[in-house]
């Protein structure tokens, strides 16, 4: 969303309103609960559970090849939407298994190692932080975390300092909004630090795209990988990268597969040029095309119609949790998104979340163990996390509230 100037005026652009009755009347799992885990595993509509089942009808009548061989227009399609929604061309996408299977697809394509830096955020997931671990201990590749400012994200002086400081091929592993509370990076400006250093910066996008109005194009970065299963609404077991053209020149695919490899001679293959060098040729064809059908539908609802929404329910949210005694919003400064996170004094965060499962509300209790450089690092074992989504409305907000705030009464009354 661009916000400008209008004489000596701040301007804001006006966005549609969301439809939440809409939504809600083709999302069968929003009745009978209040679903608060988008961050987890959004709600699939409707239309993208008839496209993965009719497929799959279609692959039980013809088998998977023949039927996958009649879905080819469709398939692309999935490219096409990708590109429409985030940005640049359908041949700058891959799809995987996930967003895991998609960062290290793309890490291992970069060949890093001895005497190369990689320099991550606090705010990185587990998996991502692992993998990076396991780079330096096994490859000899140098890891650098960057602190924090004093508004929860990344210094960007830091930052600075340590592409500076940097030897070898420089990474920069980025983290948009990560999975420990409702921070948003400020990736734009990671991006551009990371191209005048001559750093590659590789975004992962899992937890914002979907919820936030994103182009890959404005952010500058060189790769961005998500997930299907989260804000985007998709089906799980679905995962997809941006790759800017270019960014692969001279390196390819680590792994090279008929998917995006010709064998030509007894020891020689070419490589397709586009993001596809990274792709295997088993997938899911049912889930890609439900993919398609919600990255369709995110595109149709306007993301910055989404993203507008979905902030405001959130803040709302916070503003609320903050007023029960006993609540304490765990969300950094920084945290303009969907994801809010929270802690009841006296309780661990598994026991809230299973309390208010007991009544029919969603949500999930975050460990340390999943962003230790995160929640580790400012001493909080877990959180509760709820993620709203274009379903949720003003009755279930106030069936989170209600519940929160008889839990907290009764550790108080104890």
């Amino acid at each position: 969303m661009t916000i400008g100037l209008e004489g000596d005026a701040l301007v804001t652009p006006t966005v549609a309103a969301i439809d939440v009755a809409a939504e809600r009347a083709r999302t069968v799992g929003a009745s009978g609960r209040h679903y608060f885990n988008a961050a987890g595993a959004s709600l699939m509509s409707d239309a993208v559970l008839d496209a993965m089942i009719g497929h799959l009808r279609l692959e039980q009548r013809s088998g998977g090849y023949e039927a996958a061989n009649l879905m080819v227009d469709e398939v692309a399609g999935v490219y096409t939407a990708a590109a429409a929604l985030l940005g640049g061309t359908p041949g700058e996408f891959a799809f995987f298994d996930s967003a895991t299977s998609g960062l290290r697809a793309v890490f291992d394509s970069l060949r890093l190692g001895a005497g190369d830096t990689v320099i991550a955020p606090r705010s990185s997931y587990i998996s991502q932080a692992l993998r990076m671990l396991a780079m330096k201990r096994y490859d000899g590749v140098d890891l650098v975390v960057v602190p924090n400012g004093a508004t929860g994200a990344m210094d960007l002086d830091a930052l600075e300092s340590a592409l500076a400081a940097a030897s070898g091929r420089v990474v920069i592993s980025a983290v948009h909004i990560p999975t420990s509370s409702g921070l948003v990076e400020p990736v734009a400006a990671i991006c551009a630090l990371g191209r005048k250093h001559g750093a590659i910066t590789v975004v992962d996008a899992t937890q914002s795209v979907g919820q936030l109005d994103i182009d890959v194009l404005a952010l500058g970065c060189d790769a961005l990988v998500t997930t299907g299963r989260k804000f985007l609404r998709g089906p799980r077991g679905t995962g997809f990268a941006y790759l800017r053209n270019g960014v692969l020149d001279g390196l390819g695919g680590w792994a090279p597969d008929v998917r995006g490899s010709v064998w030509t001679g007894a020891e020689e293959w070419t490589m397709d040029g586009s993001a596809r060098q990274l792709e295997t040729w088993e997938a899911s064809v049912a889930a890609r095309l439900g993919l398609g059908v919600a990255l369709r539908e995110a595109a149709e609802r306007g993301m910055a119609a989404t993203e507008s929404h979905l902030v405001g329910y959130a803040a709302g949210l916070r503003d609320d949790l903050a007023a029960i005694d006993g609540v304490v919003v765990a969300d950094p400064v920084a945290s303009p998104s969907a994801i809010v996170t929270f802690t009841i004094d006296g309780l661990v965060s598994k026991q809230v979340s299973a309390a208010l499962r007991l009544a029919r509300v969603d949500s999930i209790s975050v460990p340390a163990g999943h962003a230790q450089w995160d929640l580790g690092a400012r001493g909080l074992a877990s959180v509760v996390r709820v993620s709203p989504h274009v379903y949720n409305d003003d009755e279930d907000r106030d069936a989170l509230l209600g519940r929160v705030s008889e839990i907290a009464a009764e550790v108080t009354a104890r």
